[in-house]
């Protein structure tokens, strides 16, 4: 005892004291107790959930080789009878153009029409040069020159479209074709050099019927077509 004077003996019995009134009263680990209460835990759990759950895209089925998607020709069988020529034709073109939509290339080919009737009225080169093949662009700038040659002039004013239905469609190679029957509504009238009224009248609205075949490249990346074929139905 001669190491520890009486205050260091007096400090060690109160600190024995103390440490069994501590485990007394905390207790002593087992490994089972229950962790410490988190009153934020439930609201996190929910949150993570949730967002798992937004972060989950369900994924269609997987169609086989082949098989097309339900809903791919829906547009063009409510646009022409099933089992129909036209209705086969229009599907031959979707399978080779997927961006394909019958009524959206009848309201472009609508206006084509109305842009190249008024481009040839108005001997408009550049804009016909765009929306007409080789061909038939070189047979309405002759045409064109063959009038501007003798002075003549074409006074047009374009009414409107009555009617546009697709009477034909198929592919040719890589190409697509489709043909329109077009009823419009036009006054037209030629002038010659001196003004006077050579063909057609400058005051009467006329019914004017076109049958016109439009082609597209479907292996292009250019998503226009072009006016390949005219005819003018009696």
């Amino acid at each position: 005892m001669g190491f520890f004077d009486f205050g260091t003996i007096f400090f060690l019995i109160a600190a024995v004291v103390i440490f069994f009134q501590l485990r007394n009263v905390l207790g002593r680990r087992t490994g089972s107790e229950r962790p410490p209460f988190d009153p934020y835990a439930a609201t996190r759990a929910r949150e993570d959930a949730a967002q798992k759950s937004e972060n989950v895209v369900s994924l269609p089925r997987k169609r086989m080789p082949g098989e097309p998607a339900a809903d791919t020709y829906a547009a063009i069988d409510a646009f022409a009878k099933p089992d129909s020529d036209l209705n086969k034709g229009l599907r031959t073109i979707k399978d080779n153009d997927q961006t394909f939509d019958p009524k959206t290339f009848v309201d472009g080919a609508k206006m084509a029409y109305e842009m190249i009737v008024m481009a040839y009225a108005d001997g408009d080169r550049k804009t016909l040069k765009n929306l007409l093949s080789r061909e038939v662009y070189d047979g309405f700038v002759a045409a064109i020159g063959d009038r501007e040659a003798k002075s003549e002039k074409i006074q047009s004013s374009f009414v409107g479209i009555d009617k546009a239905d697709i009477v034909a469609a198929e592919m040719k190679g890589g190409e697509a074709h489709i043909t329109l029957r077009i009823v419009s509504e036009l006054i037209s009238a030629t002038r010659d050099k001196a003004g006077t009224v050579i063909d057609g009248d400058p005051e009467t609205v006329a019914e004017v019927k076109d049958v016109w075949t439009f082609a597209r490249d479907t292996r292009s990346r250019d998503p226009n077509w072009k006016l390949v074929a005219t005819e003018e139905e009696d």
